[in-house]
């Protein structure tokens, strides 16, 4: 499709289920179809419980799982055709990951620094210590951050939300187009959510970044997102703009999703995602957002 920064048509994945010589499989991702635009930069949220497929999905368009069916294209190229080095780090420099753990995501026995200079010598080229240390910087500063309050010291030594944004700005540093950030606040202290949702806010109206927004939590997803799908057991039971969707949900999951969990407006919303009680006048109020599980 012209126009299309990312295109998922008909994705399926399965994964044997049972012993060895086993013909079963099970579904974990059945019969996605959405795109992205090249020209209109968005937060794009996918949204489900445990076991729902989303963190498949993301696999999936990151190229670390192959479909099973399917076609997965990056601005035109079918990354099932990636298969060289020099391809696949091309691919890498365009599209970024952002995880859910933060600690997870670097070497306890390097330094954060030289996780990001040495990020910024494989995918802009950086030619010496001093021009690298200059990128990273630039990166840091885009999240709150300077390489003076990183340098020499190792993931240990930061918290985890200044290690998050330490990820965030890791992701940042080869340029990419595409972020996709899976459960990137679901380990984060509730006093710094909304400063990394609205980092992801800032990278779509400033930097012109799309992401995909992987997660459970309904507050973050309706405060930051412009679309949405909803996820259910490996299939995706409603989509569309956020606000309408979430606003007057007609699938009967989506409906108890907003009904367990969702504050009824956006200002609720931001109060939720700060981990602020909401008003009393709204039931469960003074229960804490968590993950929901619906259904049978």
């Amino acid at each position: 499709m012209t126009g299309a920064l990312l295109q998922l048509d008909r994705v399926v994945k399965r994964f044997p289920a049972g012993g060895f010589f086993s013909r079963r499989h099970m579904t974990a991702v059945r019969d996605v179809t959405f795109t992205l635009a090249s020209d209109r930069p968005e937060i794009f949220a996918i949204v489900g419980e445990s076991g729902s497929g989303k963190s498949t999905l993301a696999k999936m368009i990151l190229g670390s799982e192959k479909p099973s069916a399917g076609t997965l294209r990056f601005d035109g190229t079918d990354l099932a055709t990636i298969r060289t080095r020099a391809g696949r780090e091309a691919f890498m420099a365009r599209v970024q990951p952002v995880f859910q753990n933060p600690f997870e995501a670097f070497n306890p026995l390097t330094r954060v620094d030289d996780y990001l200079t040495t990020t910024a010598r494989r995918f802009r080229g950086a030619a010496s210590r001093a021009e690298a240390e200059r990128l990273a910087d630039e990166a840091l500063q885009r999240v709150g951050l300077s390489l003076a309050e990183v340098k020499q010291r190792f993931s240990h030594e930061l918290s985890g939300g200044q290690l998050q944004r330490a990820a965030i700005a890791r992701a940042l540093i080869p340029a990419p187009r595409l972020i996709v950030a899976d459960e990137p606040v679901s380990m984060v202290d509730a006093s710094l959510r909304m400063s990394i949702v609205n980092l992801f806010r800032a990278l779509r109206d400033d930097l012109k970044v799309s992401i995909v927004y992987i997660t459970h939590d309904l507050a973050t997803t309706y405060y930051i997102s412009d679309r949405v799908i909803i996820m259910q057991k490996g299939e995706v039971v409603e989509s569309g703009d956020t606000r309408t969707v979430f606003d007057a949900p007609t699938h009967p999951y989506s409906i108890a999703l907003k009904a367990a969990v969702l504050p009824p407006d956006p200002t609720q919303a931001a109060a939720a995602i700060r981990g602020e009680p909401l008003p009393a006048a709204t039931p469960d109020a003074e229960r804490p957002l968590e993950p929901v599980l619906v259904g049978p």
